[in-house]
């Protein structure tokens, strides 16, 4: 079944019937504005106010601010006014610090001007729908920073903040958390704050663009064309991850990525000089990056607004663009390493707030004409976003096919019928590795999920996870290209798919490796959970069952840590079918990050009672010979393991036991069914239980109960093959069965 097939043959207008003015209701002359938008031939606009009274209407506020009342032209009179608002942004830092007694003002109030400009004059965004799909995106590594984020988001217009949540800082339950969450958040694209973990999402938000624009864009129809701009410090500089994503998005030529690092020579414990001595652009340089520096933008901050436009004009590389900043501006912390964290005195709040003639002002106080200079720039977005349907509904008419998968992606990407395309198995099909299913189940969806896309860390060949019929993605030859060659490079793949799923684009990222690397990208797979993005990780070698590469290759305590993160489910299917099964809710639910862990080596058989559909209960029975009673004992298992506690499932039939075997495939979605389900599954009354699974007994006891037995490993593996390995561990059939006899008999 192809992706064409399922599509549909006719698709409605795309432009909304209403587009909902959201401005807000400010007092004074804004019905009356008009503005003439210049758009440069770098795509960022700027805006030229051509209506009466502009200039009336600041004179008394800048008056107050640089105690001067002379004309000046437009540019300078620009300048002017761009310069008030920042002071207003740092004040509006400080007060929501000091109520809070809590944050991280230092690098907010350094980057002000960095902060204001992007949401002011740069980014395209319409504050009035936060979702709009041709919208720049934004992200914040430096996740500390967030009350920057958060200060201009409410000035921009974002409902998700207002001063309310300014002054709510950091309290349970508001919406100004102490680092960006884009599940709590509102015109947050991602979850940040360990640090270095934006850069990879920036990276992936960027492929997003770059691989959707080669897919859709047309000669006279360009529907996907917006850029990602993203704010890193010195620490993220540090983390490896940083460097892994910089030296990808370098090599696919993302040119529509930008990357503002925060030289402010500053962390936690101190001035950089005690734990770093590289020229950071240098490196980025190296890597293959536009580098591009700002020395001086508390003073001069057209000549960030000069990077910028530079930054638009490269057609091949991403850009770097180092900021040279004072953490904490202002302050008497500033420079220092002081400013990181924490509140100020009264005297250094005083003295802040003379620095800017702001000294008879309440707390949170925002300038009037702060708000409306802002909404100038949400009127432009809402004529940008605007536009773009009208544009989309042009593409519709001359390139229906592309604007119907286009629309399926914007729907999420998932067609009616899609899961019908998953492989089906029977006990005489040829037996494989659950990595040889995985592969034929990931195949067939490409053809009926326009939005897959993926990859895996220099292992494509051994993970099985190639789409083959798709092509590599790289710029200039095939950006449209469904699979990315991440090379060695985990814990960056990680982070750059998270970015790809929270693009919102309909892309379904896939990211695949050995079981054992797992833990190069914990973090990241953390945050996939935390921000519901719905990555599907693919984890082969998932075992001691690997065999020869031994106990450095062979994970015994990752299913343990894995399945201990919230929300992520984690799949072990057993045979064909349950691989099918596993896909089936791993592509169903797209705010969740599904993780499922196969073999390298054959099963022993295909299951006949195993089940595709029962998969997404979690846990099922697969055999049981005690008709109308309970079991004497039940065999629970996961993987490769299945089909062991199967075998000994029949030799103890054998002798007249009655035996039940369950299938443990997903401990979340199990644990997630009614009570009378899992009663009937695992009956209270049946004690007896045996769990086999070859890795840490971690967790297993909550299954057998106290009187059940659990065969793990509680040690590393070890090198051999993989038949002698198991046999060493006790993973037979002959133990399997001693170990169910101990308790029958007992």
């Amino acid at each position: 079944m192809a992706i064409s097939s399922l599509l549909l043959r006719s698709s409605p207008s795309f432009l909304p019937a209403k587009l909902t003015d959201h401005r807000n209701n400010f007092s004074g002359h804004f019905s009356t504005i008009s503005c003439s938008i210049k758009t440069n031939p770098d795509r960022k606009n700027t805006v030229t106010h051509l209506f009466k009274g502009y200039k009336e209407s600041w004179r008394e506020e800048l008056k107050r601010a640089y105690q001067s009342d002379h004309e000046v032209d437009d540019g300078a009179f620009q300048e002017m006014v761009d310069r008030r608002c920042v002071d207003n942004v740092r004040m509006l830092i400080v007060d929501a610090v000091q109520q809070a007694k809590a944050g991280h003002p230092g690098m907010a109030l350094g980057m002000a001007e960095v902060g204001y400009h992007l949401y002011r004059h740069a980014m395209r965004y319409n504050s009035g729908n936060p979702n709009w799909f041709n919208r720049d995106r934004f992200v914040l590594s430096a996740g500390h920073g967030c009350l920057l984020q958060y200060v201009c988001l409410h000035l921009a217009g974002f409902s998700s903040i207002q001063i309310e949540d300014l002054q709510r800082l950091c309290k349970l339950g508001s919406r100004t958390p102490g680092h960006p969450e884009n599940v709590v958040t509102e015109g947050i694209e991602v979850t940040t704050g360990p640090l270095g973990q934006g850069v990879a999402n920036a990276v992936g938000l960027a492929l997003a663009e770059a691989h959707l624009a080669a897919r859709f864009n047309k000669p006279d129809a360009v529907i996907v064309d917006h850029y990602t701009y993203c704010i890193m410090g010195d620490g993220c500089s540090m983390e490896g991850i940083s460097n892994e994503a910089a030296s990808l998005a370098a090599h696919w030529k993302l040119n529509k990525l930008i990357l503002i690092y925060d030289d402010n020579h500053n962390t936690i414990d101190g001035d950089t000089s005690l734990a770093i001595s590289e020229d950071i652009s240098s490196r980025f340089k190296a890597l293959g990056w536009n580098t591009i520096s700002v020395d001086d933008i508390h003073n001069n901050v057209g000549s960030f607004k000069n990077a910028l436009l530079s930054a638009s004009t490269e057609t091949d590389r991403p850009t770097f663009i180092k900021v040279k900043t004072l953490i904490g501006k202002l302050s008497k912390k500033e420079g220092t390493s002081k400013a990181h964290h924490g509140t100020f005195d009264d005297d250094d709040v005083k003295e802040m707030r003379k620095k800017v003639n702001w000294e008879d002002r309440e707390p949170f106080h925002v300038v009037p004409m702060v708000y409306k200079e802002m909404q100038i720039t949400r009127q432009y977005g809402e004529k940008l976003e605007k536009d773009w349907y009208s544009a989309l509904d042009f593409y519709q008419t001359k390139y229906p096919q592309e604007a119907a998968e286009f629309k399926t992606l914007l729907n999420g990407g998932l067609l009616p019928g899609w899961e019908n395309a998953l492989p089906e198995w029977s006990q005489s099909d040829p037996v494989d590795a659950t990595r040889g299913y995985s592969e034929k189940c990931l195949n067939q969806l490409a053809k009926v999920l326009p939005g897959l896309i993926g990859g895996s860390a220099d292992l494509a060949s051994s993970n099985k996870a190639y789409l083959h019929d798709y092509e590599d993605f790289m710029k200039p030859n095939s950006p449209w290209g469904r699979n990315i060659r991440y090379g060695v490079r985990e814990h960056a793949m990680a982070g750059i798919s998270n970015g790809i799923a929270l693009h919102k684009s309909g892309l379904i990222p896939f990211a695949a490796t050995f079981l054992i690397f797992s833990d190069y990208m914990k973090n990241s797979i953390r945050l996939s959970a935390l921000s519901r993005a719905g990555v599907i990780y693919i984890m082969t070698h998932d075992s001691i069952g690997l065999g020869e590469d031994g106990p450095t290759h062979q994970p015994v305590e990752q299913l343990a840590g894995l399945r201990a993160i919230p929300r992520l489910l984690l799949f072990r299917p057993a045979d064909g079918n349950e691989t099918a099964g596993a896909y089936k809710m791993a592509v169903s639910n797209r705010d969740t990050p599904s993780l499922i862990a196969l073999s390298r080596q054959k099963l022993a058989a295909n299951l006949e009672g195993t089940s595709a559909n029962a998969v997404e209960k979690g846990g099922y029975i697969v055999s049981d010979n005690s008709e109308e009673n309970l079991p004497e004992i039940i065999l629970i298992g996961t993987g490769s393991e299945l089909c062991l506690c199967e075998g000994s499932a029949e030799r103890l039939r054998k002798e007249g036991r009655r035996v039940r075997v369950v299938s443990l495939v997903c401990w979340r979605l199990f644990d997630r069914q009614p009570r009378e389900y899992k009663e009937s599954v695992l009956p209270s009354r049946v004690t007896k239980r045996v769990s086999v699974e070859a890795g840490s007994p971690q967790g297993w006891r909550q299954y057998v109960g106290a009187e059940g037995v659990v065969i793990g490993i509680e040690d590393f593996g070890a090198s051999g093959a993989y038949l002698d390995t198991f046999k060493k561990f006790g993973f037979t059939e002959e133990n399997i069965t001693r170990m169910a006899q101990s308790l029958l008999y007992n």
